[in-house]
C-alpha cells in the first residue's frame, strides 16, 4: 500500500487564513482549536509556527498594525505590487469587483477587493476555480509579500506559507513577473504630472 506524504499538497484553509490575515478581533482565541482539526499538512505546521512566534505577549492589533499598515513593502493589497498607486491599479480593481459580482459574492462596501483576506474569503465561497483563477493572477505578489515578511522576521510569514504550501507551484511567467517586480519595485503614476512638453522640445514658432 502506498502511504501519502505528509508533504502532499492540500487546498489551503481559505476561510481559517481570511481570517488570521483581517485586523485581529477577539475571536483570535479560537483560532488554535481551528488550526489543531486540521489535518496533517505543510500548511498546519506552517501554521502552528504563528502560533508560537505570536506568543511574545505583543498585542495582536498592534502587531497587525505594525506589519501592514507602515511599510509599503509589506501590504495585503496585492494589486498595489504590480500597479502601484496608479490609474492601472484601479482599473485591476473595477475587475476584481466584477468577477466576485459575477461569482454571487460582491465584496462589502468599504473593502478593497485586492485585499488578501477578502481574496481568501472569496476563494473560500466562491464556485470551483474561481478563488483559484484569483490567486493564480496574483501569485507574483503573494511571493513579494511572503519574501518581505520572511526578511523581517514577521510571524505573518508562517501564514503565507501556509497558503502558499497549498497552491500549484510558480509557473515560468511567475516567476519573470516575480523578478521583474522585485528589481522594479511598484510603478509611480506619471499621467497628468506632465502635461506640457518643456520649452526646449515646442516648436520655435510657439514661443514667445
Amino acid at each position: 500500500m502506498i502511504k501519502r506524504s505528509r508533504t502532499r499538497r492540500r487546498p489551503p484553509p481559505y476561510a481559517l487564513l481570511s481570517y488570521l490575515l483581517r485586523y485581529p478581533d477577539d475571536r483570535l482565541e479560537l483560532a488554535p482549536g481551528e488550526i489543531d482539526e486540521l489535518p496533517p499538512s505543510d500548511a498546519r505546521d506552517a501554521l502552528k509556527r504563528f502560533l508560537e512566534a505570536v506568543e511574545d505577549g505583543t498585542d495582536p492589533r498592534v502587531r497587525y498594525v505594525a506589519t501592514f499598515d507602515l511599510r509599503r513593502q509589506i501590504t495585503p493589497h496585492l494589486t498595489y505590487y504590480e500597479h502601484g498607486d496608479t490609474r492601472r491599479r484601479g482599473v485591476a480593481l473595477l475587475r476584481l469587483k466584477r468577477l466576485y459580482r459575477e461569482a454571487g459574492l460582491p465584496a462589502a462596501d468599504g473593502e478593497l477587493p485586492d485585499h488578501l483576506a477578502v481574496m481568501l474569503a472569496f476563494a473560500a465561497l466562491a464556485p470551483e476555480g474561481y478563488g483559484e483563477a484569483v490567486l493564480a493572477e496574483h501569485r507574483p505578489a503573494l511571493e513579494l509579500l511572503r519574501g518581505a515578511l520572511h526578511r523581517t522576521d514577521n510571524p505573518y510569514a508562517h501564514v503565507l506559507d501556509a497558503l502558499v504550501a497549498g497552491l500549484p507551484s510558480l509557473r515560468v511567467e511567475d516567476h519573470e513577473a516575480l523578478v521583474r517586480l522585485a528589481a522594479d519595485g511598484p510603478p509611480q503614476e506619471t499621467v497628468g504630472l506632465e502635461p506640457f512638453a518643456p520649452p526646449e522640445v515646442m516648436p520655435i514658432g510657439s514661443r514667445r
